[in-house]
């Protein structure tokens, strides 16, 4: 991996990004405020791209993907590309001896999946995976009520997503409606990685699927009023049984205009909890017990504060330190990966099915962690 160094660039995990488009822009302020992580090359299909986001970070350059992955100052690729092209970089990530980190999904398909996990473990390379917002305040806090039995053995849980579609905002959304995509491939990862988090892997899944409108409007950018064809479902209802007994409802759609359901609920033996919006780090936590029959706020006591995108990254960096398992890890995204997989398949086919994978649930984040203040 790399070069030699010493002294301090020996601490450093030296990063270069593949994918330099509109996520990069909030892995980008992450990962120029923690110590132990810098950005060194960066390389993108358009050039122009790469030297602004190489420009945000001092001594780092714009350079083509093959220059990129052979550099000797690159210790870990950012795989910040579409869907569909994260199994084909991180593979080639792991030949050139880097370690990975991408955005969610892990890859376009469990075999996909399958076949990063092998080459990473092959090489003896890490493999992590977004979404690295279930380490913040907001599902951490969650998890510790959970584990001290606040609400008693969990049997149940809902989840809901619910927007109109990406269309509105995005300028280029195209590929949020071809195969690869999707509201439970978009959307998704963050709810189901936020319930491994809490209530462990699943199991089972059964699922129903529609695709209520054939084609989407582009509300934004110079692509404005152009029509793109829709070639996935759209609406994704779901149960999920979990190895630990309980049932999660589940709701991702592109299809509701308005709604007022909450993110995620539990429910246990005594009582109820409300976890904030898995697509954020923080958020207010609820619990309502048999005992106090009222709704009563949770005081954020885990997690990583004041985080972004890219604390997962992080965190690998001090796993490797420390010679321990990083918390964002490909295993969790091949397994959220095939219980959407599976989910898509069962509504298609009409019928439950089971999920081949598994995962162990991470380490939880023990207290309030500021990674800007660890060495």
């Amino acid at each position: 991996m790399g070069v030699a160094v010493s002294g301090e660039e020996a601490e450093l995990l030296r990063i270069g990004v593949i994918g330099a488009g509109a996520i990069s822009a909030q892995y980008s302020q992450t990962l120029g405020r923690l110590p132990g992580l810098r950005v060194t090359a960066v390389a993108d299909l358009d050039p122009g791209r790469a030297r602004r986001l190489a420009g945000e970070h001092p001594g780092a350059r714009a350079v083509a993907v093959p220059e990129l992955l052979a550099a000797a100052d690159v210790d870990v690729v950012l795989n910040l590309t579409v869907p569909a092209a994260h199994a084909q970089v991180a593979l080639a990530a792991l030949a050139a001896g880097k370690h990975v980190y991408g955005e969610k999904p892990l890859a376009a398909t469990v075999a996909e999946g399958r076949a990063i996990l092998r080459a990473g473990a092959d090489a003896g390379l890490r493999v992590g995976c977004a979404p690295d917002t279930v380490l913040g305040p907001g599902v951490q806090t969650a998890r510790a009520v959970l584990e001290r039995g606040d609400i008693g053995r969990p049997h149940a849980a809902t989840a809901f997503m619910t927007t109109p579609g990406h269309e509105r905002w995005h300028p280029d959304p195209d590929f949020y409606y071809r195969p690869g995509g999707g509201p439970l491939l978009d959307m998704g990862p963050y709810y189901l990685t936020a319930l491994v988090q809490l209530l462990g892997p699943v199991a089972r899944v059964t699922g129903v699927a529609s695709r209520p409108r054939p084609e989407r409007t582009i509300g934004s950018g110079p692509r404005r009023g152009a029509r793109v064809p829709v070639e996935v479902d759209t609406h994704v209802t779901g149960i999920l049984e979990h190895t630990s007994g309980a049932l999660t409802t589940l709701m991702i759609s592109f299809d509701v205009w308005a709604a007022r359901l909450p993110p995620i609920e539990v429910h246990g033996a005594t009582g109820s909890l409300s976890v904030p919006d898995p697509n954020h780090f923080d958020g207010e936590v609820e619990v309502f017990t048999a005992a106090s029959g009222q709704w009563q706020p949770v005081a954020p006591e885990a997690g990583f504060v004041k985080a972004g995108r890219g604390v997962g990254l992080a965190d690998l960096a001090a796993a490797l330190r420390d010679g321990r398992p990083h918390r964002a890890g490909a295993e969790i995204g091949l397994h959220v990966l095939d219980v959407m997989e599976t989910l898509l398949r069962a509504a298609e086919e009409g019928r439950s099915l089971p999920v081949a994978t598994g995962c162990e649930r991470p380490e939880a984040v023990a207290g309030l962690v500021d990674l800007e203040s660890v060495p």
